[in-house]
């Protein structure tokens, strides 16, 4: 599968601050990237970089396999970096003619592009007249007027609605069903799950996860146990390999799986060492709860 996007032991220092640290992952065609990280963990700082508009203090990167520049390579990307920059009194058709011609690619681009993002009927309004969802949305169809092999977006929900949340969405679905390969950056965990088959999570900079989205999800899972003598029974699991940390808040122990296991064989593993369960509830991890645990609690490293 081609290589479109390939960044190496990447870091940006701002004086005292490393807001990215030996960061190293890549993005190849056809699937859909997010950045995943709370504000401030240098998912910005990243996308500024590839896009040659932040300067690296050490590592690389490099566009499609390393096979063209930097400057040639951008002409195949389309960015929304920040929020949408166009002229209030023209209207739509009128901010996309200047950007068609500033791109030098065709007029002709225009009206497909404000089809697919939904403002075609809108085309003749002033971008002064448009909600904060239609000004993401025309932005949307500015970066894709050079037909990109690679969309990227920075935090492209941020301040909408829950409708225009909803109507970015299912445009970015759609553009990565027509084939394009995007790259978002997001805090918002239920962004990514929705939208993304990869994720990059960052905390401060380092890259703590890097895969497919379904397999980050594909947990063993974990249990939720009472027993009536509740020391004897984590005593009991701690001395067992399936289970790599444990949990408790009020009586409620949660065991978290290192391998598979179902509830009848761990019933049985307890009843057969003189522990009755009272308790017993086995559940998936959601993305939610992985992410949190990755932030907080595990070591930096790279997958």
């Amino acid at each position: 599968m081609e290589t479109i996007l390939t960044v190496t032991n990447l870091t940006k220092k701002f004086g005292p601050l490393t807001a990215v640290k030996n960061l190293s992952f890549h993005i190849e065609k056809g699937n859909v990237y997010g950045i995943l990280g709370p504000n401030g963990s240098g998912k910005s700082t990243t996308l500024g970089i590839v896009l040659n508009v932040v300067n690296r203090t050490s590592g690389s990167f490099s566009w499609f396999n390393g096979t063209t520049s930097t400057h040639e390579a951008l002409k195949k990307v389309g960015a929304i970096i920040e929020r949408p920059n166009f002229y209030p009194y023209m209207t739509a058709v009128q901010n996309l003619q200047l950007v068609c011609r500033i791109k030098e690619v065709p007029r002709e681009r225009i009206r497909e592009k404000l089809e697919l993002v939904g403002l075609w009927e809108r085309r003749n309004s002033k971008f002064k007249t448009y909600s904060l969802g239609m000004k993401q949305r025309l932005a949307i169809a500015s970066a894709l007027l050079n037909n990109p092999e690679i969309l990227i977006l920075d935090e492209p929900t941020n301040g909408l609605d829950p409708q225009g949340i909803h109507q970015i969405r299912e445009l970015i679905k759609h553009i990565a069903a027509q084939g394009t390969t995007i790259l978002l950056a997001s805090h918002l965990l239920d962004e990514v799950e929705k939208v993304c088959t990869h994720v990059v999570i960052l905390r401060k900079g380092e890259n703590l996860y890097t895969g497919k989205v379904d397999e980050m999800l594909a947990s063993h899972g974990f249990f939720e146990l009472k027993a009536a003598e509740p020391e004897k029974l984590k005593t009991f699991l701690q001395g067992r390999s399936e289970f790599s940390r444990f949990t408790e808040e009020n009586g409620l122990l949660t065991a978290y799986l290192e391998t598979p296991m179902e509830a009848d064989t761990l019933n049985a593993l307890c009843f057969e060492n003189g522990i009755r369960l009272s308790h017993l509830v086995k559940r998936k991890e959601s993305l939610e709860q992985q992410f949190l645990t990755l932030t907080n609690h595990a070591a930096p490293a790279g997958v």
